[in-house]
């Protein structure tokens, strides 16, 4: 089977998507800034909402690169993130040559047997030589990635590209950033198991609107009919 993994901002949000049949919740506090971190106390209600995976983003400013002067702030964040029980954390930080931050995301995912490195990797100016560093990681299981910063249109064949020369990129690549119905069909004939939606699983696309189990539905009958 396919993975379907939804962003959500808030329990209720989760409610929908778990109804819907979504395998995990992304869950974000606010989408300013491409989404930054839930607080301890909205992880706990989602937590208490739903019996499915739950992932909480761990990153407190926009941009990619690890503030060292909250350092001590994202730390404890992710110790209660694993301490309410989150699935493991959404992350993603480069180094001043945009490649991965490996030091600062093997601090942050200390202790973690699950985790997603999240679209950071879209900005990396050598990607071949960023996700050699990422098959590296300990307890990474996901990448999210649209194949370019501009979204899923523009990567689509990137994504293919990678995951059709290498297994073990294929079964780390979640795909989303952008991702439409159309495009699934040629990632999953590429190998590609995880997909990962944001405004499609809501009413007109919109933020503003909480998600919408019959959306999220199409989206888990789309890949139930791949899987065959």
């Amino acid at each position: 089977m396919a993975l379907l993994e939804v962003i959500c901002l808030h329990e209720h949000d989760a409610k929908r998507a778990a109804a819907g049949g979504a395998d995990r919740i992304e869950l974000v506090g606010t989408m300013d800034d491409g989404g930054l971190a839930p607080s301890p106390e909205l992880l706990a209600r989602t937590l208490s909402a739903v019996h499915i995976p739950v992932r909480p983003m761990l990153r407190l400013d926009g941009g990619f690169r690890a503030d060292p002067r909250r350092r001590d702030e994202i730390l404890r964040l992710a110790s209660a993130y694993r301490d309410l029980g989150a699935d493991g954390p959404v992350l993603g930080f480069l180094d001043e040559a945009t490649g991965v931050d490996v030091e600062t995301v093997i601090e942050l995912t200390e202790g973690c047997q699950r985790w997603t490195f999240h679209r950071a990797i879209d900005n990396c100016l050598e990607p071949d030589k960023a996700w050699a560093q990422l098959l590296g990681l300990h307890g990474l299981d996901q990448v999210l990635t649209a194949g370019s910063p501009r979204g899923v249109e523009h990567g689509l064949d990137d994504l293919i590209a990678r995951a059709s020369a290498d297994l073990r990129v294929a079964d780390l690549i979640m795909a989303g950033g952008g991702l439409r119905a159309e495009h699934v069909p040629w990632l999953y004939r590429a190998g590609v198991r995880a997909f990962h939606i944001g405004s499609p699983a809501r009413p007109q696309g919109s933020w503003k609107a909480w998600v919408d189990a019959d959306l999220v539905r199409s989206w888990r009958d789309l890949l139930d009919r791949l899987a065959g």
